[in-house]
C-alpha cells in the first residue's frame, strides 16, 4: 500500500461515523420529537434529556447541543456523563439536545477542495445549512419547548469536533461554551488553521469558552497543537481556552477518555466573572 493510500484510509477512519450505543450506556429517560427543516430539507430527530426535578420546578436551564446526538450514536453515552456530573454537583443542571444524524458527514463538512476529502466525504460542504437549522429553527423550538436560559453550548468528536470549532471560528455568536475531541482539523488542507487568526480578530468581547482535545492519531495531534500555538498568539481576551493533550488515547478512546475533563472545565454557565489568563493553557 502507499503511504497517500494508507492517510487517506486513516482519514476515513477518523472521520468516521457517530460511537453507537452499547451495553455499557443504557437509554436514559428523554424526550423524542421531530421538527420539519426548510434549512436542510429534512425531517430531523431530536432527543432531548431534562436533569433531575425539572417537572417539578420552575427553573430555567442552560442548554448543551451535541450533533452525533441519536439514542444509537453519543447520545446516552453523554447524557448518562451528565447526569453523574449534576448528581456530584459537579457541573450545574442543564438540558442535554441530541441531533440524530441523516448525513452525517455532509452535515458537519464545509467545503474542500482537495481530491482527497471527496473519497473520505462524497457528500459534503452542508455544515452552513445545518448550522443554520440550528441557529434559525431548533433553538427557538427547544426554547419553545423548554424552560432555557438562552445560554447554550455544543460538544462533538471527530468530524462533529470539526463542525465544534468551524462555528467557533465562523459564528461564534451561536454558543458561550465550545467543546471539540479530536476534531478533524485536516479537513480542507487545513483551512480552519489557516484562517483561524482571521477569524478570532473579528471576535466581540463576550466571553466564551473553548476546551479541546487531541489523541495520538497523526492526522489530529500535529492539528490541535497547531491550533493552540495559534490561539496562545491570536485568541482575544474573551475568550477562555484549553488544550488537552491526550498522547496515551487513540481517536477511538479519546471521546470517553476526556468528557469528564471537559464538562467539569467548561461548563461554568454561571460564572460571570472576567475571563482569567491562567486557564489559557495547553495540557
Amino acid at each position: 500500500m502507499t503511504k497517500l493510500f494508507l492517510l487517506s484510509l486513516l482519514s476515513v477512519l477518523l472521520i468516521g461515523c457517530a460511537q453507537t450505543t452499547s451495553t455499557s450506556d443504557p437509554v436514559p429517560e428523554h424526550d423524542t420529537f421531530t421538527l420539519e427543516s426548510s434549512a436542510v430539507g429534512e425531517t430531523r430527530t431530536i432527543c432531548v434529556w431534562v436533569p433531575p426535578g425539572y417537572l417539578d420546578a420552575e427553573a430555567r436551564f442552560p442548554v448543551l447541543y451535541m450533533p452525533d446526538g441519536g439514542i444509537k450514536e453519543d447520545f446516552p453515552h453523554i447524557a448518562n456523563t451528565v447526569a453523574k456530573l449534576i448528581s456530584n454537583q459537579t457541573i450545574p443542571p442543564l438540558l442535554l439536545v441530541g441531533i440524530e444524524n441523516t448525513e452525517r458527514r455532509r452535515d458537519l463538512t464545509g467545503p474542500s477542495e482537495v481530491v482527497a476529502d471527496e473519497k473520505i466525504a462524497p457528500l459534503s460542504d452542508g455544515a452552513s445549512k445545518f448550522r443554520s437549522f440550528i441557529n434559525d429553527e431548533l433553538f427557538a423550538e427547544v426554547d419553545k419547548r423548554y424552560r432555557t436560559t438562552g445560554e447554550r453550548g455544543i460538544i462533538g468528536e471527530s468530524a462533529a469536533g470539526l463542525f465544534v470549532v468551524e462555528t467557533l471560528m465562523l459564528r461564534p455568536e451561536m454558543f458561550d461554551i465550545y467543546i471539540a475531541m479530536d476534531p478533524a482539523l485536516y479537513w480542507n488542507d487545513r483551512y480552519l488553521i489557516r484562517s483561524a487568526p482571521e477569524h478570532l480578530a473579528r471576535f466581540d468581547g463576550k466571553p466564551r469558552r473553548f476546551w479541546f482535545a487531541g489523541s495520538s492519531a497523526s492526522d489530529i495531534h500535529p492539528h490541535t497543537h497547531e491550533l493552540a500555538k495559534i490561539l496562545e498568539s491570536h485568541s482575544p481576551a474573551s475568550l477562555e481556552w484549553k488544550h488537552s493533550d491526550q498522547p496515551n488515547e487513540k481517536h477511538k478512546t479519546i471521546f470517553r477518555a476526556t468528557k469528564e475533563l471537559a464538562l467539569t472545565w467548561a461548563i461554568n454557565f454561571d460564572e460571570k466573572a472576567g475571563v482569567s489568563d491562567e486557564l489559557h493553557l495547553s495540557e
